[in-house]
């Protein structure tokens, strides 16, 4: 457990003020060529250095072939008295230094940027990814949407190097040899510039029309992936259901198609290749032809021939690099490009310009003629109108498929509701923040999420500046101090993924130890002890009657027991609610709730007693 909490305190309070602070528009929306140029632009001085670096070495990675030319000549003149050889070797040991430190500086400077951007990348990313609605995570892999914001990061990095150390030096390198092949004959310049232009635009036409074999090629990894480790995360499951063979034969099959897809964006670049070996063979001929010729009738010198073939290999060679190069940016560019239009979807659930926080005054909720419906189905709630006072305790029953976790979801503004609005203390939810919204409600779920973390680090997660001593109270008052001081390294255990480690009792005592530590002013609770015995279960309602003292409570329930106390009880039918009064009323009614209560008393399930009441 912690027991410096300095650090770790100041790290939130800087990503809390990082998180409100006003930002411009993601670039997200606006395709990957905005995305990339979002980060060069972020690092300006960073990129303009590189530039120079490389530039000057492969700068000077020429001038060491024109000094090359210098040194033949001046040796093949007198060597008495001769001082061009020696003045020549020492500018070719003098570019061959300097070159080499410009590209280990590059190969530094580079490294911080790729890398630095790589962080910002995967956390503006998670940024946006994180404010999408949870529609949106129901309909997509959660390893899937990981796997797509770290290979981002990567592609881009990727994307970087390819760029600075193999698309740049070629280019470089090419107008510094027509620069030198001017000096020898500018017939061989013209000659080479147009070869290595029409090559290599032949080459990206090539390479840009096996754009889709990219694409589709990532779009099936990262698919893969998700399923990969959707698998994983359901072995319970697989083993439980005796389904490890079907599942063997269904990832083999995923695989299969993947590596169908890897194959044809892989061999689209090995044509592209073939496609420049019969190009670099037939200039490099022609180039080295044509220069014996201009020797044998004595028009250009043998350090002319030198460098001239020195050249034309290093041009055509690094011609080749570029076109390939620009086949893989293309294909890096797909990645990046598909990740966008998973990742980069508009957000649907956002905070209105300006929004301010939400001012709480007592936790009055209000839902005024709402209606929501999920993708276009039959309304999940229909025409609800509801008011609950502040420090009230409603209690909200009814069968399955009623629209009691949709009750919950829009208060929590999990989702927009699609007409009508509600209000929490007079305030429209749509007209606050998200994050103050939430920091007024301590919801404890049926299914209990914890964090491959320690236990004190998932309780603490309601509220991270709190003490140990207040982790303690909360886990004391959710009589789960016992049974964690009796794990292996008490408070300190990890509870495994989503908390696997721990019995389902055990989970949700600590998400409502979270509940208490959070010290809402509403709370919700959504089957919070659904998963306990009946001893454990009085225990913990006892200590939400004290928790729940001046707060607004709204509690789904099954069990209608443990609604005795409660000053109001809601049933919901059909995304309606349908009755409305305290225990004792509803009872004397003969409604509904009166038969649920006598059908659940026999046994029966709270379905059963809609189709009696029917």
């Amino acid at each position: 457990m912690w027991t410096d909490l300095s650090a770790p305190l100041r790290f939130y309070a800087m990503e809390r003020a990082r998180s409100t602070a006003p930002r411009l528009a993601p670039p997200f929306l606006r395709g990957p060529r905005a995305f990339i140029l979002h980060y060069v632009a972020a690092r300006p001085l960073h990129f303009a250095a590189l530039f120079v670096m490389v530039a000057g070495a492969a700068s000077c990675a020429v001038g060491v072939q024109y000094v090359m030319k210098l040194l033949v000549d001046a040796m093949a003149g007198p060597r008495e008295g001769n001082t061009a050889a020696w003045w020549a070797l020492g500018a070719f040991i003098g570019l061959t230094a300097v070159e080499s430190i410009l590209w280990r500086l590059s190969g530094w400077l580079g490294c911080r940027t790729t890398v630095g951007i790589g962080v910002d990348v995967r956390l503006d990313l998670f940024n946006y990814l994180n404010g999408q609605p949870m529609r949106y995570f129901a309909e997509n892999l959660a390893g899937s949407l990981g796997q797509r914001i770290t290979s981002t990061a990567g592609n881009f990095g990727a994307l970087t190097n390819t760029v600075v150390w193999r698309v740049l030096p070629p280019c470089i390198d090419f107008i510094g040899a027509l620069v030198v092949f001017s000096i020898v004959d500018w017939r061989m310049m013209g000659a080479l510039a147009f070869f290595v232009v029409l090559n290599t635009a032949g080459l990206i036409n090539f390479g840009e029309r096996g754009r889709h074999h990219h694409r589709s090629y990532a779009g099936s990894a990262n698919a893969v992936g998700g399923e990969l480790i959707d698998v994983i995360s359901n072995m319970w499951a697989v083993k439980a259901f005796s389904a490890r063979a079907r599942e063997h034969a269904l990832l083999s099959s995923r695989f299969k198609s993947e590596a169908i897809a890897q194959r044809a964006s892989w061999m689209y670049t090995e044509k592209a290749r073939v496609l420049h070996d019969v190009t670099l063979l037939v200039m490099a001929g022609s180039m080295l032809s044509w220069c014996v010729h201009l020797w044998s009738i004595g028009r250009i010198t043998p350090g002319d021939v030198v460098l001239v073939s020195a050249l034309t290999f290093r041009i055509l060679h690094g011609s080749r690099d570029l076109a390939l190069s620009l086949v893989d940016m293309v294909q890096q560019f797909g990645y990046i490009e598909e990740t966008l239009q998973v990742i980069g979807q508009p957000q649907t659930v956002c905070d209105a310009p300006g929004a301010p926080s939400l001012i709480t005054r007592g936790g009055s909720i209000e839902f005024r003629n709402v209606s929501f419906a999920y993708g276009g189905k039959r309304d999940a709630i229909h025409n609800l109108n509801l008011k609950i006072p502040a420090g009230q305790k409603i209690g909200i029953v009814g069968p399955s498929g009623a629209g009691k976790s949709t009750f919950i979801h829009l208060l929590q503004r999990l989702y927009d509701v699609e007409k009508g609005e509600v209000l929490i203390d007079g305030q429209p939810v749509t007209a606050v923040t998200q994050d103050s919204l939430r920091a007024t409600l301590a919801v404890v779920p049926q299914e209990i999420t914890l964090f491959h973390r320690s236990v004190m680090d998932n309780i603490r997660f309601a509220r991270p500046e709190a003490m140990d001593e207040e982790v303690f109270a909360a886990a004391k008052a959710a009589y789960c101090d016992g049974f964690i001081r009796a794990l292996p390294q008490g408070y300190d255990t990890i509870v495994g993924e989503r908390g696997t480690k721990l019995s389902g009792g055990q989970r949700q005592r600590i998400g409502i130890a979270r509940a208490f530590l959070k010290d809402a002013p509403i709370i919700i609770l959504d089957e919070a002890t659904s998963a306990l015995d009946t001893e454990s279960e009085m225990e913990i309602q006892r200590a939400l009657v004290r928790l729940m003292r001046d707060r607004t409570v709204i509690a789904v329930a099954h069990r209608l027991s443990t609604l005795t106390a409660f000053d109001r009880i809601i049933v919901m039918v059909g995304g309606a609610a349908v009755e409305d009064g305290t225990f004792s009323e509803l009872r004397r009614q003969g409604g509904l709730f009166e038969r649920m209560w006598r059908l659940q008393a026999e046994g029966l399930s709270l379905d059963e007693a809609r189709e009696d009441a029917a």
